[in-house]
């Protein structure tokens, strides 16, 4: 093994600057390279996942059953919610033209995988947190996500 330390000079302004374009531009992530040396600044904020979430609503008839009441429940706010644990690329089935592993209106039992999301080449089953019906689906197949976006309701 070799003890040798890593290291290499960081420019700080550098990452004050793109830290600013990071936050002034509303970016979840930044990415420099200059002379062989990569740089990525990555930052999480949950007010940012709102609207990400109601633009990429797939079963919309579903909300015109929601009742008056529980109609001011906001996705993010609904017990049954389903985040998702990490950054990476949704699939709604174990493979391309296979049936998805769950549709809107399907029971789902805790444990049960209900998508696989591909991070840095590995595929990692996503599970219900709770058993129950599915009542909404918010990503569509081959969908990027990002950690803590709501993927589905289960009620």
């Amino acid at each position: 093994m070799n003890d040798k330390k890593f290291s290499f000079d960081i420019d700080q302004e550098a990452i004050q600057a793109l830290a600013k374009v990071l936050q002034d531009a509303d970016l979840t992530e930044i990415e420099y390279e200059d002379q062989g040396r990569r740089l990525r600044l990555t930052r999480t904020n949950s007010a940012m996942m709102a609207p990400s979430v109601v633009s990429s609503v797939v079963s919309a008839p579903a909300q015109e059953a929601i009742a008056p009441a529980e109609a001011s429940i906001t996705p993010k706010q609904h017990p049954g919610a389903l985040k998702s644990p990490m950054v990476g690329t949704l699939y709604t089935s174990p493979e391309p033209g296979a049936a998805p592993f769950t549709k809107v209106g399907n029971r789902v039992n805790q444990g049960d995988t209900v998508f696989i999301i591909e991070a840095m080449k590995v595929m990692n089953p996503i599970k219900a947190h709770t058993s129950g019906t599915v009542k909404e689906i918010y990503f569509n197949d081959a969908s990027p996500v990002e950690y803590g976006d709501i993927l589905l309701i289960i009620e």
